[in-house]
């Protein structure tokens, strides 16, 4: 549950839909509660995503308003993960499948006796191995009546609930649809000199609606199983979390379940473990399987200052770490989260099925109701006109439309956790496949983001001891800064043996230097640009600072008091994985461009070693969002690439925001996506996900609605006049039950999604 200003958010997991026209009717009911400000109902992924003021509502008006439309529900916590508690989601799936499971058995042998028992007044044949007794009607009455009031109960429980809400959904269908057939049976049974007055034979037909309902109970079973398949990543990710930890107190070590684990907690890690909870190393160094984490399979060194992740696994050394990050804070409980909103969010794409939808069912009742109309009227014959009816009504199928995109969207953003890719929207995941640019921020991002200084000198050349000087002033004032390059300063300062002091008086000016007062001296540390805008004069150095930025080097200047005294060059190695990338991303077509505040020279020498022909250089913090406004305006849909608290303004404005998962919080919480391996080889695989995503949930579309479009004519009886075909209601039903396996099965696929190498 996150907590915003005003409102919180909370994922609720629901049971009880049969059809996407229940994801509907679960939308209005908890809209209308007061306090509640969005809802959304996702019924593929059984997940309703709502935002409500606390101090108007609770989460328990919210769930009683639920009941009160017909449906369950139950808080997507992260207890269950937090605690080791057994998934309730699985336990409830478990319950429903064992259910199904029992109707089946007992309507599949009565529908067995049933069908045996009509096939001499199907077949129009004397089949003397067949006992009379088993077409007796009142025999076939008693048989039928369990399965179209037990089996079937779930069918009527729900179209009731329905039509208290004055709606319509699958359950009505099929409810009306067996219930014809059924009731229309029990007539001819019980008044059979009616038909016999008047020429008709009293047909009945209880093997169609018992075979119907044990068929459409053999789908929802199948459903119910493939269904769980989709979200198997959210239970694999849970699935990853040590449930001990070995924790160091008082001199002590002890074993404590890791919800008893806190924040600055020393914890001991041996060869072969689990690392419990985040933290950063403080002694000892090893290396470390993140795959199941970043999707990286080759195992990462680690040493004192190095950050671990909570559920990666320590490979070769013993260590000990300083708990850093716990419970739900932890990077893994994080993904969990991002991974439930994502599966529960509305890919745009899904806006034509849930038109479609809405008006569904009782366009289908209409169209039923005509069509026995249609046939009595021209033909007479009550039995053509109850065939057809109640095909009409059993082959129609909202559900395939409901599933063919929240399916896929679950299925895709699960694999993208599992290749280090999180994917916060359905949107996003839809959006990437449609990128033309792709805007990369250098450090960080193109670069390792660990830089180190590699030239100094001073303008006068003083002393050894002078230099030291100099030295000392520069790092008292850049430890006050968060920037990577200041860092880097300092970190060189500390190797040369300098004491770090104290600066009043700082200030960082965004995109130009740093600067304060260190022993009443003003220190400026910078760009070119800011010193001549000061009116520092840096002609002296101008030939060493070209030099070093020709070299791929970035340099800043250092001012005392108003007169240039030294630069210092500062070299960050560019990833090894960048230049395949950036080949792989124009391999797609796509315009890669680097984004940077660093200087013209430097900027072209990175993105030369790395294959980069547009360069936009000294862009200034709060000018990265309009450059990529500009690019917009191009009309190019535009992915921006960052790391930093200055790249969050650039990626909320960009189509998609890509945030690196190594960089700062605030970047993540501003993107759409985040790579947690820091790798941008992920962004190809991010939107080659997103194409095969896109396709598969194109198909599942175009397979639900050829069979809507193909199977209620048909099933009305068009076929009739040409050759004299009828649909059997069973087969009807058959057809029902499948396509919606059928669309889940194919989402399913997307599991052997494979990225490029």
């Amino acid at each position: 549950m996150s907590t915003t200003t005003n409102t919180e958010k909370i994922n609720l997991k629901l049971r009880g839909m049969s059809c996407a026209s229940c994801a509907s009717s679960i939308e209005q009911a908890i809209s209308r509660v007061p306090g509640v400000e969005s809802c959304n109902v996702n019924f593929g992924a059984e997940q309703a995503s709502i935002q409500y003021n606390p101090r108007q509502t609770s989460i328990e008006d919210i769930q009683a308003a639920i009941q009160e439309a017909g449906y369950s529900a139950y808080s997507l916590q992260k207890q269950a993960m937090v605690t080791g508690e057994d998934d309730p989601e699985k336990a409830a799936r478990r319950l429903e499948s064992r259910d199904l499971k029992l109707k089946i058995i007992v309507g599949g042998i009565i529908s067995l006796l049933l069908i045996v028992g009509s096939l001499p007044m199907m077949m129009g044949l004397n089949l003397p191995f067949i006992p009379t007794w088993l077409h007796n009607p009142w025999l076939q009455l008693i048989l039928t009546t369990p399965v179209q009031f037990w089996c079937g109960y779930r069918f009527y429980i729900g179209a009731w609930k329905a039509f208290k809400r004055h709606a319509a959904t699958m359950n009505t269908l099929i409810a009306l649809g067996t219930s014809a057939a059924y009731f229309y049976s029990l007539f001819a049974t019980v008044f059979p000199n009616f038909f016999l007055s008047q020429g008709l034979m009293p047909e009945v037909y209880y093997e169609t609606a018992a075979v119907v309902i044990t068929l459409i109970l053999l789908g929802q079973w199948f459903e119910n199983r493939a269904k769980g398949q989709t979200s198997a990543a959210i239970r694999q990710l849970m699935g990853l979390q040590a449930q001990d930890a070995r924790v160091i107190r008082n001199g002590r070590e002890i074993d404590l379940p890791i919800n008893e684990v806190q924040i600055d907690d020393t914890i001991l890690v041996r060869p072969g473990e689990k690392i419990p909870v985040d933290g950063e190393i403080i002694s000892g160094n090893s290396t470390i399987d993140e795959a199941m984490i970043t999707g990286e399979s080759i195992p990462v060194k680690k040493e004192p200052g190095d950050r671990v992740i909570g559920a990666t696994i320590n490979k070769t050394g013993s260590f000990k770490f300083k708990a850093t990050r716990v419970g739900t804070d932890t990077v893994l409980a994080q993904i969990v989260q991002l991974v439930q909103d994502a599966q529960g969010s509305k890919a745009p794409i899904q806006r034509l099925a849930d038109r479609v939808t809405a008006w569904f069912v009782p366009v289908v009742i209409a169209i039923a109701i005509a069509t026995f109309i249609l046939w009595f009227t021209i033909m007479g014959n009550v039995s053509v006109a109850l065939i057809t009816t109640v095909g009409v009504l059993i082959i129609a199928c909202p559900c395939a439309l409901g599933l063919a995109t929240p399916t896929s969207v679950m299925v895709g953003t699960g694999k993208g956790a599992e290749n280090g890719i999180l994917i916060k929207s359905a949107a996003s995941l839809e959006l990437a496949h449609k990128l033309q640019t792709i805007v990369l921020d250098k450090t960080g991002t193109i670069t390792q983001g660990k830089p180190t200084v590699t030239n100094y000198q001073t303008v006068r050349r003083f002393s050894h001891d002078a230099e030291l000087k100099l030295l000392r002033l520069v790092a008292a004032v850049e430890r006050n800064s968060e920037h990577p390059l200041a860092d880097a300063v300092v970190r060189y300062a500390q190797l040369q043996g300098v004491d770090l002091s104290e600066a009043k008086d700082f200030n960082a000016i965004a995109g130009s230097g740093v600067q304060g007062i260190v022993c009443d001296h003003l220190v400026q540390i910078g760009t070119q640009r800011w010193m001549s805008e000061l009116g520092i004069k840096t002609a002296s150095l101008q030939q060493q600072k070209d030099t070093w930025e020709a070299a791929a080097k970035t340099v800043v200047l250092i001012a005392v008091d108003g007169e240039l005294e030294g630069i210092i060059g500062i070299a960050d190695a560019v990833k090894p994985s960048s230049v395949a990338a950036v080949k792989a991303l124009r391999k797609l077509n796509l315009e890669v461009v680097m984004l940077t505040g660093d200087n013209q020279k430097t900027a072209e020498a990175i993105a030369r070693q790395v294959g980069i022909v547009r360069v936009e250089a000294q862009v200034r913090p709060e000018q990265k969002a309009a450059k990529i406004g500009e690019l917009q305006q191009e009309g190019k849909i535009v992915a921006m690439v960052g790391d930093g608290i200055n790249d969050a303004p650039a990626l909320a404005q960009a189509d998609v925001g890509i945030a690196i998962g190594t960089g700062t919080d605030i970047a993540i919480a501003a993107s759409d996506i985040t790579l947690i391996s820091g790798e941008l080889q992920g962004i190809v695989t991010a939107i080659e996900l997103s194409k095969a995503t896109i396709n598969n949930i194109r198909q599942n579309l175009f397979f639900a609605f050829i069979y809507n479009i193909l199977g209620i004519p048909i099933a009305a009886g068009i076929l009739f006049p040409f050759f004299g075909w009828l649909l059997n209601p069973i087969i009807a039903g058959g057809a029902m039950a499948f396509s919606s396996v059928s669309v889940v099965t194919n989402a399913l696929r997307l599991r052997n999604f494979k990225k490029s190498s």
